[in-house]
């Protein structure tokens, strides 16, 4: 995991620290930090700033020996990720239901992302976790396009042991949502997860239709889906559904596949929201709460 970017980042701080920092010394090791970052999927604007935190702390805590400076280098940039990686408003979908239950309000959270990043899959890990946690949970199928949708969607709800509210292929799929919500609310049910569409972040006319469900459903949380394996194409789609509807968190698959990270820095620093968990295998328990320290020490680990 993230083995290629923790390898050129130990890379560039061995360049960088084995002569004496001068101004100039400085400014090249955080230029060949900064060409690291971007050759792994890192975006450039959030590339550039994690240098220019890196230069800044390096500067506010000079050291003359080599070895000081390594570990000077090394904490500057952990530090520098920290920061571009901790949320302004964190989330954390447990309390934030457990709050909802305890006024005696429904949660209903709204998933989108495009085809192929595991959103269905994810969603059933949600709601496991949900279930495991003392709520109870209702999903709308609310992804009325992709053939065999509503059935990948059914499996994983009967294996949970939870109810599907589903209309027909071509439906209207903000009306799948609305009778989901009518549904939880007059069976009191805790959670309502809504599966939508894939679609890619260029389809104006889908976009459009995330948009009415957005405002029928009128859910909670809108939580944006994408795959760590996607580079800067995840952080592009997250950014459109951003500026689309407006996305309250985010949630990386495949994280234990990716070699670089990136994904994850760029995604929480250009849409300004929480990355609020990670999918780190296949089974309905490997959806692991995001944490910054975690992500940090693998990345400056020098394994």
């Amino acid at each position: 995991m993230f083995d290629k970017l923790r390898g050129a980042i130990n890379n560039a701080v061995t360049k960088a620290t084995t002569k004496e920092l001068t101004d100039k010394n400085l400014s090249d090791a955080v230029w060949e930090l900064q060409l690291v970052l971007i050759q792994n999927d890192v975006a450039v604007e959030v590339a550039e700033y994690i240098c220019e935190l890196t230069k800044e702390k390096i500067l506010g805590s000079r050291t003359g020996r080599l070895e000081n400076l390594t570990k000077l280098f090394r904490s500057a940039v952990h530090d520098s990720v920290i920061e571009v990686l901790t949320p302004e408003y964190p989330l954390d979908l447990l309390e934030f239901a457990k709050k909802r239950r305890d006024e005696g309000e429904t949660t209903t959270i709204l998933f989108i992302g495009v085809n192929g990043t595991g959103k269905t899959t994810t969603l059933a890990k949600l709601a496991h976790l949900y279930k495991e946690n003392g709520f109870s949970v209702v999903i709308a199928a609310g992804d009325t396009y992709r053939a065999g949708s509503i059935e990948q969607l059914e499996k994983h709800a009967e294996k949970l042991d939870i109810r599907v509210i589903k209309h027909d292929y071509g439906s209207d799929a903000a009306a799948v949502a609305y009778d989901a919500i009518a549904h939880a609310k007059a069976k009191h049910i805790d959670i309502v997860l809504i599966d939508s569409a894939g679609r890619m972040q260029t389809n104006k006319n889908l976009l459009q239709e995330m948009k009415k469900m957005a405002r029928v459903a009128e859910p909670d949380l809108k939580i944006f889906v994408g795959d760590a394996l996607a580079g800067n194409d995840a952080l592009s789609q997250a950014k459109e559904f951003n500026d689309a509807i407006g996305i309250d968190g985010a949630i990386l698959t495949k994280i234990d596949a990716d070699p670089s990270g990136g994904a994850a820095l760029s995604v929480a620093f250009i849409t300004g929201r929480p990355i609020v968990y990670v999918g780190v295998g296949q089974g309905y328990e490997d959806l692991q709460q995001f944490d910054p320290e975690w992500l940090a020490q693998r990345l400056m680990s020098e394994r």
